[in-house]
């Protein structure tokens, strides 16, 4: 099973703040125990700019084996399609074509998509399985044991 990963549950991954750091981390750990995971342009975009150097996010962004997968032209006209609807409607104006592009791909290439904004997600791409973080019930995993020996921050 693939899964398609929003920048929210990776910045939370690699956030100091154990209140979002460890239930996305165990919901990414599930997600790594189905199959790969995967990130869009887009996620990759917006996790790189927490790191240093673009060599530094590819090194954690692979350590975590998190596959990069580029955005194809169908799923960013299929984005484009759902925003336009979407602002035809009066949607809120702080919701961005990213998350659109996000969600189009992760409908495109991936089985269900990892994130934290299931709401957005199950109301613009109803046929997209949406997993969120707190809604997985499985056992805890202790952090930084298991298979990688990863931790929540910054791939330590």
């Amino acid at each position: 099973m693939i899964t398609a990963i929003d920048s929210n549950i990776l910045i939370d991954v690699l956030s100091p703040d154990p209140a979002l750091a460890s239930p996305s981390w165990e919901a990414f750990q599930e997600s790594r125990s189905r199959g790969p995971v995967i990130a869009c342009d887009v996620v990759f975009g917006e996790v790189a700019g927490l790191f240093a150097t673009v060599e530094e996010a590819r090194r954690v962004l692979s350590r975590f084996d998190v596959r990069y997968e580029p955005t194809s032209e169908r799923a960013a006209l299929q984005a484009s399609r759902i925003y336009r609807e979407y602002q035809r409607r009066g949607g809120d104006r702080r919701r961005l074509a990213p998350d659109f592009l996000v969600g189009a791909h992760a409908l495109d290439s991936a089985d269900r998509l990892l994130t934290r904004d299931r709401g957005f997600y199950r109301a613009y791409f109803r046929d997209l399985p949406v997993v969120e973080p707190a809604h997985i019930h499985r056992d805890k995993i202790e952090l930084g044991r298991g298979r990688s020996g990863l931790t929540p921050q910054r791939g330590r």
